[in-house]
């Protein structure tokens, strides 16, 4: 019997321990992924749909300021924020992907709109992006909405770096330095439901000082985001480099004619392709049995995991 599991991340990257006092403590980020697993054990109990469940645990994310994501998502070189999201649907194959957004609310929202929309294109980008969530009715607000004093503080320290500096051709765009000292994340998940389908959504803010009109792996089908009737997979990290491993959908091939399981699919894409490419970062994967995997090979990925019937799980660490 396939048993309804949604996994979810916060992104993965160079996180410190928290030390007694410190304003960067976990409590806030484990507790946003607690309410989120609990409201998709509530929905499971409803029957709901993987992609039901995906999308809702991505927004419920997006919700969440401690994340890189929606409300909360980081600040471009230029101090603005571009958003951008995808959803796949495993049991059709339709997915829906939206980069560069500055005004849409919800961008996985957003994404499954156009997941969904009649002769539609799996990817829109830009000013082009926002009207269609707007035609949508995903609702529409003023850029600076998604930012926290938190994100700006963190952009501010980003342009004290000699390395923010680093002239593009026009002297009003500074480069981003794509090392793991960026402060970036992602949020994901990936669900299976009661028919064995399965769903994956990702939702970003980027990389802070990133370079404007910059998209990642996130609203990429095959690098950031992927699901089949085999694998639903989510990945979070250095964008440039998932792109080159086409990291989601290699997970799926491993499957596919590898026979690898998920596990094994999963860690070899992270610590074999990624790694090869000098990147860290992290997926989580799920397969149609239920199975999955959440490698990463930085410092921490906030994640967690819920399947119906029992208590949800978060972790940050390895240990």
């Amino acid at each position: 019997m396939v048993i309804p599991t949604l996994l979810i991340h916060g992104g993965a990257g160079t996180i410190r321990r928290p030390v007694v006092g410190d304003e960067g403590s976990l409590g806030p980020y484990e507790a946003a992924l607690e309410r989120v697993l609990r409201r998709a054990d509530q929905a499971m109990r409803q029957g709901a749909s993987a992609l039901d469940l995906a999308c809702q645990a991505v927004e419920d994310l997006e919700n969440e300021p401690p994340f890189n994501a929606g409300i909360g998502a980081v600040l471009t070189a230029r101090g603005e924020h571009e958003l951008d999201a995808a959803v796949a649907c495993g049991a059709t194959r339709r997915a829906g992907a939206l980069a560069g957004l500055r005004h849409t609310l919800h961008p996985a929202r957003a994404a499954r709109c156009l997941l969904e929309a009649v002769d539609a294109p799996v990817l829109l980008i830009g000013g082009e992006a926002d009207a269609f969530a707007a035609r949508a009715g995903v609702p529409q607000v003023a850029n600076e909405v998604f930012g926290t004093e938190w994100r700006r503080r963190q952009w501010a320290a980003w342009r004290r770096e000699p390395q923010a500096w680093a002239w593009l051709d026009h002297h009003d765009t500074p480069a981003a330095p794509l090392d793991d000292t960026t402060k970036m994340g992602t949020v994901g998940a990936v669900a299976l439901d009661a028919q064995g389908r399965l769903a994956a959504a990702t939702s970003t803010g980027g990389m802070t000082g990133k370079w404007p009109g910059r998209v990642g792996d996130s609203p990429l089908l095959g690098a950031g985001t992927w699901a089949d009737e085999r694998v639903a997979v989510s990945c979070t990290g250095q964008g440039e480099a998932f792109i080159r491993a086409c990291a989601a959908h290699s997970v799926a091939a491993r499957m596919r004619w590898a026979g690898a399981s998920v596990q094994d699919a999963a860690q070899a894409v992270i610590h074999e392709d990624v790694e090869r490419l000098g990147a860290s970062g992290g997926l989580i994967a799920l397969d149609a049995q239920g199975r999955w995997a959440m490698p990463f090979n930085s410092e921490g990925m906030y994640r967690g995991v819920v399947r119906l019937g029992e208590s949800p799980h978060v972790r940050v660490f390895r240990d």
